[in-house]
């Protein structure tokens, strides 16, 4: 299975960056993972422009045979446990390719939302987008570890 993890702003934090290089390479032992930053320029853009430009940019890098997870406070939410069940159930269904996306600070448009395959919260608490980055990473990797029943995870 390949995971592609697309990300809209970027990581600018260097402890995050670190953070997420060493999941990113703990990953590539399990899978073959992606991780690409979507990066609309212009600051001084009001929010509606914004949502409109990552949407397009979201939609262009994800293909029509893609199984797509969105990062979304409203989404479902597993115990780390369950979140490996999920997975595993991805990859016994043959999905060649699963795309999880975190937005921007605005939210998804509803095209994004109507393309969607499943939404998936990371918590009921609200972290920073770069946060979240790094916490859905470390509980990617920990969903690999107990499917393949390693230590990691006890």
């Amino acid at each position: 299975m390949n995971i592609k993890f697309l990300v809209t702003g970027k990581t600018e934090n260097s402890y995050i960056k670190e953070g997420i290089s060493d999941y990113q390479q703990r990953l590539s032992r399990y899978i073959n993972f992606e991780m690409e930053e979507i990066i609309i320029k212009g600051s001084a853009l009001n929010k509606d422009l914004q949502i409109q430009k990552e949407t397009l940019r979201i939609l262009a890098a994800v293909k029509s045979t893609d199984h797509v997870v969105l990062l979304d406070e409203t989404g479902e939410q597993f115990t780390s446990e369950g979140l490996s069940t999920k997975i595993s159930s991805f990859q016994v269904n043959s999905i060649q390719r699963l795309v999880f996306i975190c937005g921007g600070p605005y939210g998804f448009d509803e095209k994004v939302y109507k393309r969607a395959n499943m939404k998936l919260s990371l918590s009921k608490m609200t972290f920073t987008h770069q946060m979240a980055r790094l916490i859905f990473l470390e509980q990617l990797y920990r969903a690999f570890t107990i499917i393949r029943n390693e230590k990691y995870h006890h």
